[in-house]
C-alpha cells in the first residue's frame, strides 16, 4: 500500500524559530516514517517581496541548514528548492488559465498583502494561491500542514483541482487536505509581546539560529505585568505565557517554583526571565551548533539539494505530462 503524500513549504525569508520548532517541524520529524513527505524553500513565492539575489541565496541556504539540523532526513523525506523544479512554474502557468481574477482578488492573503506593500502590488500577489496550487498538485498531496492563514489558499487549491478535473472530464489530481497533527499534537508557542503565538512577522519570535546574547536580551523585554496582588490570582495572558514558554524549555520543578512564588505573590519576574533565558538557550545550543556545522559544508548541503530535485522531479515530470497529455499539448511532428 502507498504512503499518503504530505507536502509542506516555508519561504527563505527568516529563520526557523521555537514556534516552527514545536508548531511543525518536529512533527515532520515524527511523519518521515508513515508519509511520502516532501519539504520545500519557497524561493519563487518570496519574490513577490523584491528580495536581492544575495538575500534569496543566503535565505535558501540557511532554511535548507536549518531543515536538516532540526532532524528532517533526505533518505527518508523530499527536501528541495522550490526553483529546482521548473515543473512547478510551467504547472502553475496552465493553472492560471482556469483562476479567474474575481476569486483571486478577495483572498484574504492577497488583500492583506495588497494593504501591507501598497507600492508593490504585483501580478505574483495576486496568484500567489495559484502558485501555492501547483506547489502541491505537481506531488497530488493527499495532505497538507496548514495554519490559521493558509487555511483559505489551500481551500483555493482544492477548488483549481477539482475544476481542473472537471473542466478536462478526468481525475488527474486528488483533492488536498489539510493536515493538523492531530489538534493535541501540535504546541502552540507563544510569543515575547504578551499576546498572540511566536512569528518572525510579529517580531516576537527567538530563532533556533538565534545567539545567546540575543535571546537573553529578548527574553528580558519580554511583556510582563507589576506582580500579582492576591494569593492564587490567574495569570494575565502575558504572564502565562511566560509560563508556556518555561513548560516548554524548562524542568517541571522550575516551573513549580516559579508558579509558587506567583501564587503566594513573592514572584520577581526578573529572575524568571533570567532562568527563562538559559534555559532557552541551553535548549537551543544544539540545534545553533549543529545548524553551523551544515552552514559551513557547502558539499554536502549541495548534495542534499541535488538529491532533492532530483526525487522531486521525477515525481513531478510525471503529474506535468499527465496534465499537458489532458490539455492537448502533443507532439505534432
Amino acid at each position: 500500500m502507498n504512503k499518503p503524500t504530505v507536502l509542506s513549504g516555508i519561504r527563505p525569508t527568516g529563520y526557523l524559530h521555537l514556534g516552527n520548532y514545536f508548531g511543525a517541524v518536529q512533527n515532520f520529524i515524527r511523519m518521515q516514517d508513515d508519509f511520502n513527505c516532501f519539504f520545500f524553500i519557497a524561493d519563487i513565492h518570496s519574490l513577490t517581496t523584491h528580495p536581492t539575489p544575495e538575500n534569496l541565496q543566503s535565505g535558501v541556504k540557511q532554511v535548507l541548514a536549518e531543515y536538516l539540523a532540526c532532524g528532517i532526513d533526505p533518505e527518508k523525506a523530499t527536501i528541495f528548492i522550490q526553483s529546482d523544479v521548473p515543473e512547478i512554474s510551467e504547472l502553475y502557468a496552465f493553472l492560471n488559465m482556469n483562476a479567474y481574477l474575481g476569486e483571486l482578488e478577495r483572498t484574504t492573503s492577497f488583500k492583506d498583502k495588497a494593504r501591507q506593500q501598497p507600492d508593490n502590488v504585483n501580478a505574483g500577489l495576486l496568484t500567489y494561491p495559484v502558485l501555492m496550487a501547483a506547489d502541491i498538485l505537481i506531488h497530488k498531496a493527499d495532505f497538507v500542514p496548514v495554519g490559521k492563514d493558509q487555511e483559505q489558499n489551500l481551500e483555493m487549491a482544492r477548488k483549481f483541482a477539482k475544476r481542473f478535473n472537471r473542466i478536462y472530464k478526468k481525475e488527474i489530481f486528488p483533492i488536498p487536505r489539510p493536515y493538523t497533527f492531530g489538534g493535541g499534537d501540535m504546541i502552540k508557542v507563544p510569543g515575547l509581546d504578551g499576546s498572540g503565538k511566536m512569528g518572525k512577522s510579529e517580531g516576537n519570535a527567538i530563532n533556533l539560529y538565534e545567539e545567546p546574547k540575543s535571546i537573553r536580551k529578548k527574553v528580558m523585554r519580554a511583556v510582563t505585568d507589576s506582580g500579582p496582588t492576591e494569593m492564587n490570582q490567574q495569570k494575565p495572558e502575558a504572564i502565562e505565557n511566560l509560563f508556556t514558554l518555561m513548560d516548554i524549555v524548562s524542568t517541571p520543578d522550575t516551573v513549580a517554583h516559579f508558579d509558587g512564588l506567583y501564587n503566594k505573590c513573592e514572584i520577581r519576574y526578573g529572575d524568571l526571565k533570567k532562568l527563562l533565558a538559559e534555559d532557552i538557550i541551553a535548549y537551543t545550543s544544539p540545534i545553533r551548533e549543529r545548524i553551523i556545522e551544515i552552514l559551513e559544508d557547502d558539499t554536502y548541503l549541495a548534495k542534499v539539494a541535488k538529491m532533492g530535485a532530483e526525487k522531486a522531479r521525477e515525481s513531478a515530470v510525471k503529474t506535468l505530462q499527465e496534465v499537458k497529455d489532458v490539455i492537448g499539448f502533443r507532439k505534432l511532428f
